[in-house]
C-alpha cells in the first residue's frame, strides 16, 4: 500500500468548503444561494461582513458550482485588494471582460453553466471612489452577460449607487459553538487532542474569525505538537495573556504610581502590541462588577484616545502610562485634572 502524501497545504485552504451549503452558520445566506444554483438565476451580490465569516468562500463555491472546473478560467475573473483596481483597470480589464457575450451552452453534467460571466471583486470596500462610480455603467450596460459579486468588510465604503445595484448578504460573526465544532473537525482530521478550555480559548482570541481559529490552531500544531493547551494558543496568537493584563489592572486599583510605571516598563520591554493590551484592559474594565459606570465611562474614554493616538503613530509607552495613570484616578476617585498653585 503506498504511503499517505503529506500535505503541506495551508489548513485554511485545505478546509476551505467547495460548496455552498457546506458554509457554517450563514443559514439565511446559504438557503437563498441554494435556490439562485438551483435556478441558474443570479442577481449581482453584495457580501459584507467581519473577516473570516465565509464571504469569499461563499463567492468562489458559487462561481465553481455554477461552471465547473472546465468553464470557470474562462467564465469569472477575480480581482483581489492586491491588484490594481483603480480607475483605469475598471475602463479597460473590466468592461472588456464584461462586454464579452458567451454561448448558451446550457448544463454540462451537474453543472448548470448559465449564458453569462462572473466578476468577483474582493475586498471592494478598499476600492476608491472614482472607480466604484465607474463601475455604476458597466454593471448596467452589461447585465445580460455579466454578474458582479462584490465582498466587503464595511458595507457604508460602497457607494449608494452600488448597493442599490445587488442583492446584499450580511455575513454574521460565528458562535462559539459553531466554531467549536468546524475545529473539533479539524482535529479528527488532523490527530490533534484539544481539550475544552483550549477550544474556549482559541473562540474568544479569534473574536468569530474562523480563518484565525484555524491559523492559531495549525501554528500550535506546529510548535507544540499533537496536544494543545490553551496557554499555547495564547502564545501563538500574539495575545497579552490574561495575568499579564490583570496584574496591571490591579496595579491601577492600588493607587501605587511607582507600581503602575513598572508594570508599564515590564509590558513595554516584553514587547507585547498596546493596542491589543487596550483591547483586553477595555475587556476587563467593562466586566468588573466592583466598579461604577462613572468610574468605567472615564477609563473607557481615555482608552479610545489612546488607541486614536496609536493609530496616529505615537509612541506606545507614553499611551500605555498614560492610560494606567488616568485609570488610577478614574478607581481611586481622584479628580480628572491635578490642580498647580
Amino acid at each position: 500500500m503506498a504511503p499517505v502524501v503529506q500535505s503541506f497545504q495551508p489548513w485554511v485552504e485545505k478546509y476551505r468548503p467547495k460548496q455552498v451549503k457546506d458554509v457554517a452558520h450563514q443559514d439565511e445566506v446559504v438557503r437563498v444561494l441554494t435556490n439562485t444554483l438551483e435556478t441558474s438565476n443570479c442577481p449581482h451580490m453584495l457580501f459584507y461582513g467581519p473577516p473570516g465569516t465565509g464571504k469569499t468562500t461563499t463567492a468562489l463555491a458559487i462561481a465553481h458550482q455554477l461552471f465547473g472546473p472546465e468553464l470557470y478560467k474562462s467564465r469569472v475573473l477575480e480581482l483581489n485588494a492586491s491588484d490594481d483596481r483603480g480607475i483605469n483597470v475598471v475602463r479597460t480589464k473590466i468592461k472588456d471582460f464584461a462586454a464579452v457575450a458567451v454561448g448558451s451552452g446550457g448544463r454540462q453534467g451537474i453543472y448548470p453553466c448559465p449564458p453569462f460571466k462572473i466578476i468577483i471583486l474582493d475586498e471592494a470596500d478598499s476600492m476608491t471612489e472614482d472607480a466604484q462610480n465607474a463601475l455604476r455603467r458597466t454593471m448596467e450596460t452589461y447585465s445580460k452577460v455579466t454578474r458582479f459579486f462584490f465582498i466587503c468588510n464595511y458595507i457604508s465604503r460602497i457607494i449608494e449607487p452600488l448597493a442599490s445595484r445587488c442583492a446584499k448578504f450580511r455575513f454574521k460573526p460565528l458562535s462559539e459553538e459553531i466554531m467549536s465544532s468546524r475545529i473539533i473537525h479539524i482535529c479528527k482530521e488532523e490527530g490533534l487532542n484539544v481539550d475544552a478550555e483550549a477550544l474556549t480559548t482559541l473562540s474568544s482570541i479569534s473574536q468569530g474569525d474562523l480563518r484565525r481559529a484555524i491559523t492559531y490552531l495549525q501554528g500550535a500544531a506546529r510548535l507544540f505538537g499533537s496536544s494543545i493547551s490553551a496557554r499555547d494558543l495564547i502564545s501563538v496568537s500574539g495575545v497579552v495573556s490574561p495575568d499579564v493584563v490583570m496584574a496591571l489592572f490591579l496595579v491601577c486599583k492600588s493607587g501605587e504610581f511607582e507600581m503602575a510605571n513598572k508594570e508599564v516598563s515590564n509590558i513595554i520591554a516584553e514587547g507585547y502590541p498596546v493596542s491589543q493590551m487596550l483591547s483586553q484592559l477595555f475587556d476587563v474594565i467593562v466586566e468588573a462588577e466592583d466598579i461604577t459606570d462613572e468610574q468605567k465611562a472615564r477609563v473607557c474614554k481615555r482608552l479610545a484616545e489612546a488607541d486614536k493616538c496609536l493609530v496616529d503613530g505615537a509612541d506606545e509607552y507614553f499611551q500605555l502610562m498614560d492610560v494606567a495613570s488616568n485609570t488610577m484616578r478614574a478607581l481611586c476617585n481622584m479628580p480628572e485634572e491635578f490642580c498647580y498653585e
